[in-house]
């Protein structure tokens, strides 16, 4: 059985390994705070939207796919709490279950038969549940999710599977063949069906024909008799023990797949809870192939920002169709860093197959996201700020690709200007020609200007607008770059 929720043709694997940037993204992007509030706590679904965020589809199809399973969820929130919560219930049952140290075939068998009569009430639910919601769900993957239930897992079958693990607790005892081997040792042990199992089979035998069979009896303290005796008796379930162990292993795997890749969409639900419970716009996106280089919003704003404020924050429109480079100056503390940061996430929640903090969304699929943003002193640096701003640019070179999107805020921006606007320039030139989308936000005056002097149509130049009394609307507006970021502003509210 397969659950196929996250991908049309494979589980989702969390022990797939993460993005080499993973640590990054989540620093510069604030993630956690997203994190935090797609799990409410729960450590489990913590680490699996974790890792379902920073493993990014890159193909339109499967993030629809995804975006459609999503859409069911949205649509029967209450169904699909209560498939989790059955998964779950399933998994931690089956960690409950006292493991013997004994590596025997009767101590296998034993734990075997009470976890998978423990899963086939589970199954049972499961098949129960999945007949009320199969007629609601209309995504692909729900859709033949409760197919395979409905046909793997019909009430004749589950009546046979309870059948044979009552007959595995051999309450009538243990039949086992044998025939010799070389040296007249044992061979062949096989485990047969008890005839006394049969309907009137203890009158048959008082007054059939006598067997023309042998037995002995074992003394109650013949303790080597005994002893035998077990060896005996577990080579003939060696096999059944083996199958039974598997069967439940299967199940196990079964049930932890579901439990993992519901856990992703209850934390997309978590989410959506909290966004919508606030006001706030939420949008299915639109992905577009690679090489379509595509950008366009409204009402983009910082769901990690919305989260921490729990209130309305300001959104922004962006039109940036066929701009491979996008540069972002003006006012400080008008917005520009958290802008950049709205649209990093929006890229990482589409190509999850999330929805976005936004009115509309619509961008290309990106083979990764990096970010390059300015880091603050602290006692782990070994060297200067600049030193390690290059050093990070020289490592993000290394793994960087065509059709990837790279955010830059205040990049070489801890040397003088002249030197890290010709350093900036350089670097985005480069990622320019390797096919690299690039979105700057910088106060260098130099750099801006310089790539505003030899615009081309795939560039775009936004700034953080500033009304005539120096106040912020927070607005990203199209405009061209300034020679001031408006700093004595600042000053005028601090110190006046």
């Amino acid at each position: 059985m397969k659950v196929f929720l996250m991908y049309r043709d494979r589980d989702f694997n969390p022990a797939d390994p993460l993005p080499v940037n993973a640590g990054t993204l989540v620093q510069d992007l604030e993630l956690n705070t997203l994190f935090q509030a797609m799990a409410r706590d729960d450590k489990f679904i913590l680490d699996v939207v974790g890792r379902g965020v920073l493993l990014s589809l890159t193909d339109t199809d499967s993030i629809v796919y995804r975006q459609r399973v999503l859409g069911d969820c949205l649509v029967h929130p209450a169904a699909i709490r209560r498939l989790y919560e059955l998964a779950s219930g399933a998994v931690l049952k089956e960690k409950q279950e006292w493991r013997a140290m004994s590596t025997s075939p009767e101590s296998i068998l034993s734990r075997s038969i009470r976890v998978l009569q423990m899963f086939l009430g589970a199954l049972t639910q499961l098949r129960d549940v999945s007949a009320e919601c199969e007629g609601q769900f209309r995504s692909e993957g729900f859709t033949r999710f409760f197919a395979m239930v409905r046909e793997e897992l019909d009430a004749k079958y589950l009546a046979v599977v309870g059948e044979h693990l009552r007959r595995l607790e051999f309450k009538n005892g243990t039949l086992i063949s044998a025939g010799l081997g070389k040296g007249l040792k044992g061979a062949d042990y096989t485990l047969r069906r008890p005839p006394a199992e049969e309907r009137h089979a203890w009158l048959q035998r008082f007054l059939g024909e006598k067997s023309t069979s042998y037995s002995f009896e074992v003394a109650d303290r013949d303790e080597a008799g005994h002893h035998a005796l077990r060896q005996l008796r577990e080579r003939g379930i060696n096999g059944v023990a083996d199958a039974a162990a598997r069967s439940a292993d299967h199940i196990l795997s079964f049930f932890m797949s579901l439990r993992t890749e519901l856990a992703f969409y209850i934390g997309c639900l978590n989410l959506h809870d909290k966004l919508s419970g606030q006001n706030e716009p939420l949008c299915t996106p639109v992905p577009l192939p690679l090489d379509a280089l595509s950008l366009s919003a409204r009402g983009l704003y910082d769901a990690c920002l919305a989260l921490r404020l729990a209130g309305s924050v300001v959104g922004n429109d962006v039109d940036a169709e066929k701009k491979s480079l996008i540069v972002i100056t003006g006012a400080n503390q008008g917005g520009k860093s958290t802008f950049l940061r709205s649209i990093g996430l929006a890229q990482l929640m589409m190509q999850c197959g999330m929805f976005v903090a936004a009115e509309q969304f619509q961008s290309n699929v990106s083979m990764g996201v990096f970010t390059h943003y300015k880091r603050e002193e602290d006692a782990s640096m070994e060297s200067g700020k600049f030193d390690e701003e290059l050093k990070r640019m020289s490592e993000i070179a290394d793994k960087i690709k065509p059709y990837c999107t790279i955010f830059l805020n205040e990049s070489f921006s801890s040397t003088n200007e002249r030197e890290g606007s010709e350093i900036g320039r350089q670097v985005i030139n480069a990622l320019l020609e390797a096919k690299i989308k690039v979105l700057l936000v910088t106060h260098m005056y130099d750099l801006a200007e310089g790539f505003r002097d030899r615009r081309t149509d795939r560039m775009l130049f936004l700034i953080a607008q500033r009304m005539a009394d120096g106040s912020r609307t927070f607005k990203i507006i199209e405009g061209d770059p300034l020679p001031t970021s408006y700093g004595p502003d600042l000053y005028k509210q601090v110190f006046t």
